[in-house]
């Protein structure tokens, strides 16, 4: 099938609000995540609606892990054994005004939050590109947004609490538990329970979104930098064909002096005339406002609306993040394979994200450049082709996305991350017997 037919297909199936979707899993036994490419390997999944019950099931179980809203493409949430929702724990706990804090339930999505915070005066920094994601997840898996200055999602995090395997109930801070706290942010699943997080907020903004097409390759090259900051979040999307790149999606924060102007050209690319999909075959109507009509930031930062389903559906994803000084030499790196991988592809997405100190972020102590593939959902041809991707962009030493699809040797992941030794220690703190670990974190996090 081809990507037109493969399109038209999406369009008519997935263009619909996502209740039918999350219907279809409570109707199967088999549980799958939302693109269907994973079947978890058991259907034991209970759910808990207090942290008293998050602590009888863990100390009842040998082996456990969380599933939470299902948006991860590969099995570092999947279990042999029992499965454990914290669904029904999605309430917003406090709001602190003075210390600028947000503390809620480890169940609650950024698409249940957001609006709320905002009704209450506050922000966030920033948000991934779609908010249908639990808040717990997307930190423990350092998931994030766009932006020159602007930390992953995980970086906002100023306290949680969990459930370690003997079921007791920790509390960590930023101020009171320096380096630990940093290793437990980014947790990956394997340190506990994660029942409640503590968030920083900041008073809330009006944001604008723009959108330019056909941005030249060699203007990337040239001027990457000034692209870049163009904005308060920027994202590039491209097939990889024509030498261009087919959308550009600038996001400005509205009153903070440094608000972006639109000119009717961006440095070769021209101002859409309407409103666009990522893959510009998809209609626009899942997709956040753009031609610079203001709203709330929760309506502008991410890509797509909460009701509607994310991206295109059924796909598969991959992200790879490279050092921030190697963007350009990355990019055309991948560039160079246009051929071999345009045909398996969506869409593609550029982003910068800034450095931070969390142990086993992708972004510690490195700000990045991610590269994200949205794919078609052929998984055998995919994973012939990522080999070809990582081995173009071994130079640069890349880190997976810890939720998406790689086939980097187990070795060369842990090699990227200085802490892990670490990390690996204060799982045994509070998991000695390896509870919360599965086959995923058993083969890229611990060694035998």
């Amino acid at each position: 099938m081809n990507k037109r037919s493969f399109l038209r297909m999406l369009s008519t199936t997935f263009a619909s609000p996502l209740v039918a979707p999350i219907s279809a899993w409570m109707a199967n036994q088999k549980l799958t995540n939302w693109a269907g490419n994973i079947s978890y390997s058991t259907d034991r999944l209970r759910e808990a609606a207090s942290v008293e019950q998050v602590q009888s099931l863990v100390r009842a179980q040998d082996k456990v892990k969380v599933l939470g809203t299902r948006h991860c493409f590969n099995s570092i949430a999947d279990s042999r054994y029992n499965l454990l929702s914290l669904k029904p724990m999605h309430e917003a706990v406090a709001i602190d005004p003075d210390a600028r804090k947000v503390t809620v339930d480890a169940g609650i999505t950024y698409g249940q939050l957001c609006p709320y915070l905002d009704s209450k005066g506050f922000a966030l920094h920033n948000l991934a590109s779609l908010p249908h994601i639990s808040v717990a997840g997307a930190c423990s898996t350092a998931t994030h947004g766009s932006g020159e200055k602007n930390g992953n999602l995980a970086t906002a995090v100023s306290g949680l609490e969990m459930i370690t395997a003997a079921g007791d109930l920790v509390k960590l801070s930023r101020n009171a538990d320096g380096e630990v706290f940093r290793g437990a942010v980014v947790g990956l699943g394997a340190l506990g329970v994660i029942t409640r997080i503590t968030l920083d907020i900041q008073p809330t903004y009006a944001m604008r979104q723009y959108v330019f097409e056909d941005l030249p390759l060699a203007q990337m090259k040239d001027h990457f930098d000034a692209i870049e900051a163009s904005g308060y979040s920027v994202s590039l999307f491209t097939d990889w064909q024509k030498q261009r790149f087919s959308e550009v999606w600038i996001k400005s924060r509205v009153g903070d002096g440094q608000a972006f102007a639109a000119p009717q050209e961006f440095f070769g690319a021209k101002l859409a005339v309407r409103n666009l999909h990522p893959i510009a075959e998809l209609s626009a109507e899942n997709c956040t406002e753009q031609m610079g009509v203001p709203g709330p930031w929760y309506e502008r930062l991410p890509h797509f609306r909460m009701g509607f389903t994310p991206s295109a559906g059924k796909e598969l994803q991959s992200e790879y993040f490279v050092p921030r000084r190697n963007a350009v030499d990355a990019i055309l790196a991948v560039e160079r394979l246009r051929d071999q991988v345009t045909p398996h592809l969506l869409i593609s997405e550029i982003r910068t994200i800034a450095a931070d100190e969390l142990w086993m972020s992708t972004c510690y102590r490195q700000p990045s450049v991610t590269i994200h593939f949205t794919w078609k959902p052929d998984w055998p041809a995919v994973r012939r082709l990522l080999p070809v991707i990582e081995k173009a962009l071994s130079p640069f030493q890349p880190r997976p996305h810890w939720g998406k699809l790689f086939t980097l040797p187990p070795a060369e992941v842990r090699s990227r991350y200085e802490r892990l030794g670490q990390f690996i220690e204060l799982a045994a703190k509070y998991d000695p017997k390896g509870k919360f670990r599965n086959d995923f974190l058993n083969t890229y996090v611990f060694t035998h």
